[in-house]
């Protein structure tokens, strides 16, 4: 196997989950070197966590904390938004658009002279062409010590350097008042996230191992920014296929109740014997459809039969979700059944559901075929416990953005399903209002044959054994090094979970969850490249640095400084005070690989950094430590925000 960092596990420091939501934009590359904001919503509500000063902190310190509050962009944008409407007061309301350069010309960018050109264009005006606005804009700039000097480029594109002592004394607030202090928040106050949701009496999948670790992500991304986030498992347990199961189960033990667990046995291989049975046997079929009937009419003995198996599922699920360190408080269909009356009622008064062949359905415009709420033999479907699922979540929960993580291959229903609730007037009908719903789908788990994964029987892969395959390479890896002499067995333990399921974990996060990826352990764990195991190898050698040192970090925070004097610094510290708006661009878009791309990066500029900067010995020794010690902190948060556990030593 690929050589897998050596490192042991140590107790990180509690990060509270706290919670997140952001303005929701989509960039795109402008070629100037800088990403142009194209859609920008709830700009105006967006604000950092406010920052709850140490009081042992530095007086400098305490009070930069009190002014300046906000990402970087943020703090920006409050200072071309004075520029804007002094510049052009006949154009009130106007939101500027800053953005992150990737070139030379500058950190950040202003770019709106060209959209102001084109609204003055042609009117009494002092400016002749989108330079003339930039120039004014640059030069209306309120005095600030965050800005070392503006520049125009082109037509009208106002760049700016920050100032070297601002990004220390931003980097030195946080280190003094917590990476919290950084997280971005957005006027949602509570959130759910629908994901992982399996099907009980089925084996759970690389489906739902996307939709867990997906969705996990995305859960610890809100809480970090101060949302209250409803983890919902929404599980498939009710249905006809119970009334098979449980006939099954009658007809193969009649004392079930006696012979407990070891009646049902592999719930796996139980479940395709009673689905053959129901299959071959006419008469067997008959008599499940009349056990679906007494289950849901609430007979004792149905009900205590259909419990235990879903008994029985929970546990084969929760050693999947023990594995990977993922909580969520179940709210299976079943629990909205009692529901879905009344909410179709409600949309009957409305005048949405319609008779069609028999059925009952909601015509969507665009759409080719309706969307079915109750079946032609009177049942409910999807649809039907999806808008009770809604309606209760709105209006019982009073949840404010409701996110549904599951495979493309949903998206219509999505589609439907929620044009169908923005028809009833449960959701507002713009984008960008509050409460609102978003499907995040994701691609396929293909093998090494560019295929769905399975095994060699063609038989969905049993995550349990998956993820102990790639802990049991980790551990090997770690045994070859020697390790196993070195550490305690608790700690080799530790570390080979850590690194195979962070693997896992980060091979599917750093790609665009739109996009399929191929499943490959020798990637995952290789620690070379874009991996779980070279970050968590790259914070455990910034650990050693700190270590090695022989300081007291924790004094270095509240009596030392940074000074940013060489490039490498510099480039280091402006990606470490980009990461609030990296979380919330993350975030925003539903897209954790934005996360991964900038913690693969930070690591990067930190390599560039060590080797041109030495730390320990030098005359800049506390400032480095602490640039250090800043670099570690973000990395844990990154790997908190991805649900991977760090790694403390090598």
């Amino acid at each position: 196997m690929s050589a897998v960092a050596t490192c042991a596990l140590s107790p990180s420091p509690a990060v509270s989950p706290s919670s997140f939501l952001s303005i929701n934009r989509r960039l795109r590359h402008h070629p100037t070197g800088c990403f142009r904001e194209t859609s920008i919503r709830f700009v105006k509500n967006f604000r950092v966590s406010n920052m709850s000063t140490d009081a042992s902190a530095p007086p400098a310190i305490q009070e930069q904390a009190k002014d300046e509050t906000g990402s970087v962009k943020q703090l920006l944008s409050n200072l071309f938004r004075v520029s804007l409407k002094e510049t052009i007061p006949d154009e009130p309301n106007v939101e500027p658009l800053v953005a992150i350069c990737t070139a030379k010309f500058g950190d950040y960018q202003c770019n709106n002279a060209m959209s102001l050109w084109s609204k003055i264009k042609g009117k009494t005006t002092q400016f002749r062409n989108p330079n003339a606005i930039g120039q004014s804009i640059a030069k209306n700039l309120p005095a600030s010590e965050m800005i070392e000097s503006t520049s125009v480029a082109g037509p009208g594109f106002v760049n700016v350097m920050l100032s070297n002592k601002w990004i220390a004394k931003r980097i030195e607030m946080m280190l003094v008042n917590g990476i919290d202090t950084w997280a971005p928040v957005l006027p949602v106050k509570r959130a759910i996230v629908d994901f992982s949701s399996p099907n009980i009496a089925k084996e759970m999948h690389v489906g739902h191992l996307r939709s867990t670790i997906i969705g996990d992500s995305i859960s610890r991304m809100l809480e970090f920014c101060k949302a209250d986030v409803l983890r919902r498992n929404h599980v498939g347990d009710w249905g006809t296929q119970f009334g098979m199961l449980i006939e099954y189960l009658f007809e193969k033990f009649p004392n079930w109740e006696d012979a407990g667990e070891q009646a049902i046995g592999d719930l796996q291989e139980f479940y395709k014997a009673s689905k053959k049975k129901f299959d071959d046997d006419a008469a067997f079929k008959e008599r499940a459809q009349q056990a679906v009937v007494r289950l849901q009419g609430g007979e004792a003995k149905y009900r205590q039969a259909w419990q235990k198996i879903c008994e029985i599922s929970r546990r084969e699920f929760d050693q999947v979700y023990q594995r990977l360190g993922v909580h969520l408080e179940e709210k299976g269909e079943s629990f909205y059944n009692p529901y879905i009356p009344g909410v179709l009622e409600k949309l009957h008064e409305k005048g949405l559901i319609e008779e069609s062949e028999g059925a009952r359905v909601i015509f969507i415009e665009g759409q080719n075929i309706p969307l079915i709420v109750v079946k032609r033999d009177g049942g409910y479907n999807y649809a039907s416990t999806d808008l009770s699922a809604l309606w209760y979540r709105l209006n019982e929960e009073k949840a404010e953005w409701i996110i549904y993580v599951t495979d493309v291959g949903q998206s219509q229903h999505f589609e439907m399903f929620f044009a169908a609730a923005k028809r009833a007037g449960w959701l507002p009908v713009g984008d960008g209002a509050f409460p609102k719903v978003d499907h995040v789908g994701f691609g396929l788990v293909l093998g090494s044959d560019g295929k769905r994964f399975r095994t060699r029987s063609t038989e969905v892969v049993r995550l349990v054994e998956l993820l102990d395959e790639a802990k049991n390479r980790s551990k090997e890896g770690l045994v070859t090094r020697g390790r196993e002499e070195e550490w305690t067995a608790e700690e080799l333990e530790h570390a080979a979970e850590a690194i195979g399921y962070g693997a896992i974990k980060y091979a599917d996060l750093k790609n665009n969850r739109l996009t399929n990826y191929t499943f490959n352990y020798e990637q995952m764990l290789d620690v070379r490249g874009n991996t779980a195991v070279y970050l968590l190898y790259a914070h455990a050698r910034i650990c050693s640095i700190i270590r090695k040192s022989g300081k007291d970090i924790e004094e270095l925070k509240n009596g030392g400084r940074i000074h940013i004097v060489h490039d490498n610094e510099r480039i280091l510290g402006i990606h470490l005070i980009q990461f609030s708006e990296i979380v919330e661009d993350a975030v925003t878009n539903l897209l954790p690989n934005t996360l991964c791309e900038y913690l693969y990066n930070l690591s990067e500029n930190f390599t560039k950094f060590y080797s041109t900067c030495r730390v320990v010995g030098s005359e800049e020794e506390i400032s480095r430590l602490l640039l250090c010690e800043a670099t570690a902190v973000v990395m844990r948060i990154c790997f908190h925000l991805l649900g991977i556990v760090p790694l403390y030593k090598l």
